[in-house]
């Protein structure tokens, strides 16, 4: 106790911590890798369904296919390498593929709602109600899940040797850039409690870092791994390495909330300011 009062870094590390256990967060971030991973197999299938329409007609592109990244993929690569031809497009499946994506990363986002909106304690009442939840969630994949989707092209572009030194690190700061303006728009747009951007900025900022980060070496090491692996085993490496790579980007988003709020009790309890009139407010 007199380490928080003596040290305010302590004083607002041990406030996070108390909040994830108290919130649940670390459930809470489970969750949402759970309706992330659901997401991404129905997008493998779309992916794979489009591959099949623009194969069938273009031998010259498959040829290309065959020999770029694409061939790398789980379960879709194996398939370029040996028979790219025995991908076909279905309307059908394409249309349930979009289906199931839209469904699954609504959850996700729904998810993600209930979780900021459990960090800053909003009552159950005072929350919205499906329609708009779901409104939000749908917003939430157009803008925060596109813009994830650039920052991570962005990163795997840093990860290119032939890139000049000067290009690289444009290439970091425009990567960390997207990084931070998505968690502080999914903290403002995805919670109820309407709070002043410079409050929520600093979780922003160090979720921004650590997201750049993830996102150049991971690339960089899921790249070479896979490349290497037996079709078999690249294909479990995968799944596992995608589950515990969800994860890991739930729970930093989450626990970079759990941040803002205990800097902002920390701000209150050196002004005065009792915590429990900070939650109501």
């Amino acid at each position: 106790m007199a380490a928080r009062r003596k040290y305010p870094a302590v004083d607002v590390g041990v406030e996070t911590l108390e909040g994830f256990r108290e919130h649940r967060t670390g459930r809470s971030a489970a969750l949402l890798a759970h309706y992330g991973f659901l997401s991404v197999f129905p997008l493998i299938l779309v992916m794979t369904t489009i591959l099949g329409f623009v194969l069938q007609s273009d031998a010259s592109l498959r040829a290309r296919i065959v020999n770029s990244t694409l061939a790398n993929l789980p379960i879709v690569g194996e398939q370029i390498h040996t028979d790219p031809s025995a991908l076909h497009g279905s309307v059908l499946v394409l249309v349930f593929g979009l289906l199931a994506a839209l469904w699954s990363g609504t959850k996700a986002f729904v998810g993600l709602q209930a979780s900021l909106n459990d960090i800053a304690e909003i009552p159950l009442d005072d929350r919205p109600n499906l329609a708009i939840t779901r409104l939000r969630g749908l917003i939430g994949i157009g803008i925060i899940g596109g813009g994830q989707i650039g920052a991570a092209i962005v990163a795997g572009l840093t990860a290119k040797a032939s890139i000049a030194g000067v290009n690289v690190v444009l290439l970091l700061i425009a990567t960390f850039v997207i990084n931070t303006t998505l968690l502080l728009l999914s903290f403002h747009w995805l919670c109820v409690k309407e709070q002043p951007w410079r409050q929520l900025l600093p979780g922003a900022v160090i979720g921004g870092f650590i997201y750049t980060g993830l996102q150049l070496f991971g690339v960089t090491v899921v790249g070479r791994s896979t490349a290497k692996a037996t079709p078999a085993y690249g294909m479990f490496a995968s799944v596992i390495g995608l589950i515990a790579w969800l994860t890991l980007h739930a729970f930093v988003c989450l626990i970079c909330a759990e941040l803002n709020r205990a800097l902002i009790l920390h701000r209150h309890a050196r002004n005065g300011v009792a915590a429990e009139a900070v939650r109501v407010g």
